[in-house]
């Protein structure tokens, strides 16, 4: 094998599979990035098993050259060495020759790496998939959803069904849900596929994160492919496979309550910040606990107390305030990062009790679903 690449593009490839590989594997091979000469152009691939991705640098784009290929073939290498010489190399291109025993040179410039190569043919095949189920999603779209649902999924393995987000496709709509049964996020949106498909799959919240990172912010679609196993995501010279997780979802559609006693309408910032106050003499408490109190004429006080340091008590201004009086308890954090997914600059949160979980959404936008369970203090 033997080629000369622009360098900008090859460390652009690289650190996109780069996220998909695992210094922790049980198979040594996977340590690697395989990489493949086409007369097309090439081809990079990383995996860990739970997650593949496989990224392309075609020949030339747009007229201009930025492979040039002089023999095809492929080679694995060492992802941690071969990520730092590539981004270390001196020049614009940088020349890649594999030589018997799959001994490998790096060239740019002055500097020339030699590596020791693993056979490809050893390198574990992607997942074959056949396109049965497919949608498509606007690249912008698909981030916002992962953003606004992800950080909701548990970190605990306990339950490892709850450390994905449920995918379910009904009546050509998406809803995107995650738990860790203290707090829900969830994201509808409207897709275009046959509304007589449905589909239900939970993908690990670690998938969609790393997916998140390396989509541009275009709102070019992303091809979304599904079967019994997998998950594959086709963006524009870039293919993301990801395992789906076995079990079913809980159904979250109980724990949503259908009335509310208490109702405010807050401007989202202002909370926010009052919020993220409270919080700074919350931390010596376990859950970072923070108290809500309705108070007359639409004003909520918010206060903290961490008994060896201090505490802290704050007013703010409702837009409006109906139902019951309340007091209530809940964790700062999660309330933060609820506040953050919603889109929107006021709020309406919609309290059932002291001790009942209550929701929270954008004035503006019902898509997007943010509850919290209250945590007893009082």
């Amino acid at each position: 094998m033997k080629f000369v690449i622009q360098r900008n593009r090859l460390i652009d490839s690289v650190q996109d599979v780069m996220k998909a590989v695992s210094s922790r594997t049980t198979i040594p091979i996977l340590t690697g990035i395989k990489i493949v000469a086409s007369n097309e152009g090439i081809t990079l691939t990383g995996s860990d098993s739970d997650i593949s991705i496989e990224s392309f640098i075609p020949k030339e784009e747009d007229g201009d050259e930025i492979v040039e290929i002089k023999e095809t073939g492929g080679i694995v290498l060492n992802a941690k060495f071969f990520g730092e010489i590539v981004r270390k190399l001196p020049m614009d291109f940088v020349e890649f020759e594999v030589q018997n025993h799959l001994q490998t040179i790096i060239r740019s410039g002055k500097a020339e790496f030699n590596l020791n190569g693993l056979d490809p043919d050893e390198y574990p095949h992607l997942p074959q998939i056949s396109e049965d189920k497919v949608f498509s999603i606007p690249t912008d779209l698909l981030k916002s959803i992962i953003r606004q649902t992800v950080f909701a999924v548990s970190t605990s393995e306990t339950r490892p069904i709850l450390t994905g987000v449920n995918w379910h496709i009904e009546n050509g709509k998406l809803t995107c849900t995650a738990t860790d049964s203290h707090r829900l996020a969830m994201r509808t949106a409207p897709i275009e596929i046959d509304p007589s498909e449905t589909y239900n799959a939970v993908i690990p919240g670690k998938s969609l994160i790393e997916l998140s990172k390396i989509l541009d912010d275009s709102n070019t679609p992303v091809e979304i492919v599904m079967t019994e196993s997998q998950f594959l995501f086709k963006s524009k010279n870039l293919l993301f496979f990801s395992r789906r997780l076995e079990g079913n979802y809980p159904d979250t559609s109980r724990l949503i309550p259908t009335d509310s006693k208490t109702e405010l309408v807050l401007q989202a910032k202002d909370f926010l910040h009052a919020i993220d106050r409270a919080s700074l003499l919350a931390r010596g408490e376990r859950n970072n606990v923070v108290k809500l109190v309705t108070l007359d004429e639409k004003a909520i006080e918010i206060s903290s107390t961490t008994p060896e340091i201090g505490n802290v008590v704050e007013q703010i201004q409702s837009e409006s305030m109906s139902g019951e009086e309340l007091k209530i308890s809940f964790s700062a954090k999660y309330m933060m990062d609820a506040l953050r997914a919603l889109e929107g600059t006021e709020v309406v949160i919609h309290f059932t009790g002291a001790m009942r979980p209550f929701i929270i959404r954008s004035v503006d936008d019902d898509s997007i679903l943010q509850l919290i369970l209250p945590v007893r203090t009082f």
